[in-house]
């Protein structure tokens, strides 16, 4: 992450050097629209607070488990859909939990899900993008969430057609 920091500074300062007017300009409607998206970003906040607090890590190992992977890939899926967090703690999160067990099909399920369509991210999206399309893209996005579960799931033999 620090690198990205790095280059979005160095960038900045060849702006800046570039042309330091239109790089002020750029820098201030930033600044605006940060304000503007703060409140709907801060709703999104606390509702994935809630998510998470409701949801510890032992009842998402219960039910996601090998028992039933289909059952588990959708519930993944959803789980995935309704809760947000960064890549940077997902992808470990995914590691963790096929240590301890929990089916690649499943963890792509998560994974997918939770860069893919965005529940909690619904207001924030249909503000700016159009409820109808917002439920369109999280509707089609969640249904392939499903399918590339089903590739990976094909991929390491843990369905068979």
């Amino acid at each position: 992450m620090i690198y990205i920091y790095i280059l979005t500074a160095m960038l900045l300062i060849l702006s800046s050097l570039s042309n330091k007017q239109k790089t002020i300009k750029a820098l201030k409607i930033a600044w605006k629209k940060f304000i503007k998206i703060m409140p709907s970003f801060g709703k999104m906040l606390i509702l994935v607070s809630i998510v998470l607090y409701l949801l510890p890590d032992e009842i998402i190992l219960k039910y996601l488990g090998n028992k039933n992977i289909f059952l588990g890939t959708i519930l993944a899926a959803v789980l995935g859909s309704i809760t947000m967090m960064p890549g940077f703690i997902a992808f470990p999160l995914c590691g963790i939990l096929i240590e301890k067990g929990i089916s690649h099909m499943t963890i792509a399920s998560f994974s997918t899900s939770l860069m893919m369509v965005g529940i909690l991210t619904y207001p924030v999206e249909s503000e700016y993008f159009g409820k109808k399309l917002a439920i369109i893209r999280n509707t089609v996005s969640f249904f392939i969430v499903l399918i590339i579960a089903a590739i990976i799931g094909l991929f390491y033999g843990e369905v068979i057609l």
